[in-house]
């Protein structure tokens, strides 16, 4: 294997976790940022936009998220699509602004914030075995066409496998200081 392509499964693998990273700011945590409202779609001029570009979002407060809509014919389409978003959210409307109040969680809520991590967590691990998979399996086919032999196959593969364990790792460590941060009372 050429260290390109051990170069690109390593920055295949580290992009599984900054997918996983970006899934994990989104978790509400008690504590206002402008990243919870990132995955939330706004039907705007006739179709599905993302929130961010048709208001700013900033965060005045700790527990308070600011939505300032630059529409002022959008503010009802960004006020349903934060209410139909299942965050939990109820936006107050004041003229062309959103002002959403973050509520306290409760135990039950933060037990469904870390399965849903789980699940992000468990997407991650698959993408990064994904990529081992397709690693191992450009070597099989190159000791096969003769370009490395078998010792060179063993070596090679134990270095993806390293890679491998070492990213899933990373991922776990991620899963629990994100577990830590939402159920700190």
């Amino acid at each position: 294997m050429k260290s390109g392509d051990f170069e690109d499964i390593q920055r295949r693998m580290e992009g599984a976790i900054t997918a996983f990273k970006h899934d994990l700011a989104s978790l509400r945590t008690g504590r206002a940022s402008s990243n919870l409202l990132d995955a939330i779609q706004v039907k705007a001029y006739g179709t599905d936009m993302p929130l961010n570009q048709v208001a700013n979002v900033s965060v005045p407060e700790p527990r308070m998220i600011s939505v300032s809509v630059w529409d002022k014919a959008m503010v009802s389409s960004v006020d349903r699509a934060i209410r139909e978003a299942n965050l939990g959210f109820n936006p107050i409307v004041d003229g062309t602004n959103l002002r959403i109040p973050l509520p306290e969680l409760n135990e039950q809520r933060r037990k469904e914030l870390v399965k849903i991590a789980h699940g992000y967590a468990e997407n991650a691990r698959v993408a990064i075995r994904h990529v081992r998979r397709d690693g191992m399996d450009f070597l099989k086919k190159s000791e096969k066409d003769g370009d490395i032999s078998e010792d060179d196959h063993r070596r090679q593969a134990d270095s993806v496998q390293k890679l491998t364990d070492e990213t899933i790792a990373s991922v776990d460590s991620l899963l629990s200081a994100k577990e830590a941060e939402i159920m700190q009372v």
